[in-house]
């Protein structure tokens, strides 16, 4: 899977950024380094990156704003990787789109295995749609929406693509491919993370929230995904 996936690091500690870029292309990976923001709007443009590890602590631009800002212009991986342990900055940051959030003093190894589950989650089953058999769909339909599972797409009744982050895409599979059966916010959790799932990955309900002021005419009395008192949450629409 790492085979010419190319990852940018943008942190301004340039020696952070060199024992990552050594570490991860030593397990297969192409890597950019970069220090500034401007530097990963240019190659974004030129060379875009499967995934960005973002540090929060940027000269200039704050990290949270650079991380909006991908996450309005580009489809990629997102991992923050930053000093920053606050419990807001996180919670801000998943807010923002964020796959993941590993905070430093990090293990290498574990920093590779998050991203390699970010990576998985974004493309699970690379060449999947070609080797499929003829006359096969992976469209599902459901309350005027269209989830395409093989792009990873949504659309709305008129064909307009919303953008989804990775995160918010998983949720929303694991709905389509259970409706009408409430699901707790454990199940959900193992649906969409898996063992790869650690004690801050517990953001279901943020997740959902997010998901609701997408795809809900009225988030606030939603009428998709409904929450079931001390159970979970339901996704009430049929899926074809």
């Amino acid at each position: 899977m790492t085979a010419a996936v190319h990852i940018a690091i943008l942190d301004d500690e340039a020696d952070i950024t060199r024992l990552v870029a050594r570490y991860f292309q030593g397990h297969g990976f192409r890597v950019s380094e970069l220090h500034h923001a401007a530097a990963l709007a240019d190659l974004m443009a030129a060379d875009p990156a499967a995934l960005v590890l973002l540090d929060l602590g940027l000269p200039g631009d704050d990290g949270l704003t650079v991380a909006r800002r991908l996450r309005e212009q580009w489809r990629c991986g997102l991992v923050i990787v930053t000093g920053r342990g606050d419990a807001v900055d996180r919670v801000v940051g998943l807010e923002l789109g964020a796959d993941d959030y590993v905070t430093k003093p990090f293990d290498l190894r574990e920093l590779v295995a998050r991203v390699k589950a970010v990576l998985r989650r974004l493309d699970p089953q690379p060449g999947a749609a070609s080797q499929a058999a003829p006359g096969a769909t992976h469209s599902r339909r459901f309350a005027g929406w269209t989830l395409d599972t093989a792009a990873r797409r949504l659309c709305d009744a008129q064909g307009r693509e919303v953008a989804l982050t990775t995160g918010e895409y998983d949720l929303l599979a694991t709905f389509v491919a259970h409706p009408g059966r409430v699901l707790s916010r454990d199940a959900l959790l193992e649906y969409t993370r898996g063992r790869e799932a650690g004690p801050f990955d517990r953001t279901i309900d943020m997740q959902v929230a997010r998901l609701r002021r997408k795809i809900e005419a009225d988030p606030e009395s939603p009428q998709i995904i409904k929450s079931v008192r001390g159970a979970g949450y339901l996704f009430v629409p049929s899926v074809e």
